[in-house]
This record gives structure tokens, C-alpha cells and sequence, in this order.
């Protein structure tokens, strides 16, 4: 499968294949034929669709085990992670049901060359369900995180404080999505920015980061168990 990103491409979306039900399953047939050569092989694009609408999500991570052990600064410049959320609907030029398999994603240059951008591996999505492709890592926006304090206050109980730096080198402002997989039975003491609690296990931060500037994050979290 390949996309091109929304306006990079005026071409319709093509489809070599036509797409069938079958009982619980999907069968994709080739409509026409291809040539293969001796000892050749080819592969060739299930489908493809220009002027994709997508929505681009920055996105730095963190880990487990950073609460229970005294870390400092586990990963200097750690990277920060682009990834694309498509809707795989037919106004957006999609709309197939999307076997497991590998997503290219082109975008036009300034001077209406398709560039490759990036490519991942999707799992089997139906049509109008959403689907999130990472692309790789950020260049121009980078993260620290340096552990201020780490205190076992007693059997199974932590207190730990955490500073993440995000640097956003570009010329725009980007917005960056901390995600912190927080185990056991926590609570966040304080923090320096508003929080939510997508899951019993992750802490989730918004953080506006302005052009050529950075932003501090600073929060404390007691976990038991």
C-alpha cells in the first residue's frame, strides 16, 4: 500500500486490486496482468491513494522500569517520534478494508517531487477504523529527561521526580505528546503542567513547545505495589 500525503499529489487513487468479502475474511484479486521475468521477483502495491488527509503526532515515550530504580539521566537527547493517524475512509480517498502489511508514505518537495517519507507495518484495519503509521524519529525536536529525585520510602513504595527537556529547533511550534507507562498504583504529587490518565497505567502530557525555544516538564509521582 502507498499514500501520499494531503496535497502532494493532484493524481486519482489507483487500485490494482479489486477487493472482495469472503465469509469473515478478504480476498484482494489483481485486476489485469504482470509480467515476471525468469528467476524474477517483483512486488507490487495493493493499492494506493494521493491527497491522503492525515494528522501528524509527536510523540516521546518513556519506560517502565524509570520509576523503580535511581536512573539520573538514563538516555541523553532521547528521540522523539512522528507518526501519521489516517481514518481509512472513503473521503479520504481510502476506504478498503487494509490487510496486515507494509504502509509507504510519499510527500511532495517544494518543487512537486514525490519524496519517500517513511514506512511501517499495519495490522489488518477495517474501513472507517483509524490507524496510526510511525514514520521514525523527529530531527529537529529533541528530548532529555534527567531523574531529579528517586526515594523507596518503604516496602513496594517509590517517590520519584522526573525533568523532561523537549527542544524544538524548527521554525513553527510543535506540539508534543509525552506518554509515561507508570506501573503499579501511582499518583502524580505535582506537576508543572496539566495531566490526563488515558489508562490505569499511563500518564499523558501536551506540551506546547515553541519555535527555536524549549519546554521543561517537572512532575513527582508516589507508586506502590
Amino acid at each position: 500500500m502507498e499514500l501520499a500525503a494531503k496535497a502532494a499529489s493532484t493524481r486519482e487513487a489507483s487500485r490494482d486490486f479489486a477487493e472482495e468479502g469472503f465469509f469473515e475474511y478478504h480476498l484482494y484479486t489483481l485486476d489485469g496482468r504482470t509480467t515476471l521475468k525468469n528467476q524474477q521477483t517483483k512486488q507490487l502495491a495493493l493499492l494506493s491513494g494521493s491527497d491522503v488527509p492525515v494528522v501528524k503526532h509527536l510523540m516521546y515515550y518513556g519506560a517502565q522500569d524509570y520509576y523503580r530504580n535511581s536512573y539520573g539521566m538514563p538516555i541523553s537527547n532521547q528521540k522523539v517520534a512522528v507518526l501519521l493517524e489516517i481514518k481509512n475512509s472513503a473521503e479520504n480517498r481510502l476506504g478498503m478494508p487494509l490487510p496486515k502489511g507494509k504502509v509507504r508514505v510519499y510527500k511532495a518537495d517544494a518543487g512537486g517531487s514525490q519524496q519517500f517519507i517513511g514506512e511501517d507495518w499495519i495490522e489488518h484495519t477495517a474501513k472507517d477504523e483509524r490507524v496510526k503509521i510511525k514514520l521514525g524519529d523527529a530531527f529537529d525536536v529533541v528530548g532529555e529527561r534527567t531523574q531529579k529525585d528517586w526515594r523507596k520510602l518503604g516496602s513496594g513504595l517509590w517517590e520519584v521526580e522526573w525533568e523532561i527537556s523537549l527542544r524544538n529547533h524548527k521554525k513553527q511550534d510543535q506540539v508534543v505528546t509525552v506518554i509515561e507507562p507508570v506501573p503499579g498504583d501511582w499518583q502524580v504529587l505535582h506537576s508543572t503542567h496539566p495531566y490526563d490518565k488515558p489508562e490505569a497505567h499511563t500518564l499523558k502530557f501536551s506540551l506546547q513547545v515553541p519555535k527555536d525555544g524549549a519546554t521543561k516538564l517537572v512532575y513527582r509521582v508516589r507508586i506502590k505495589g
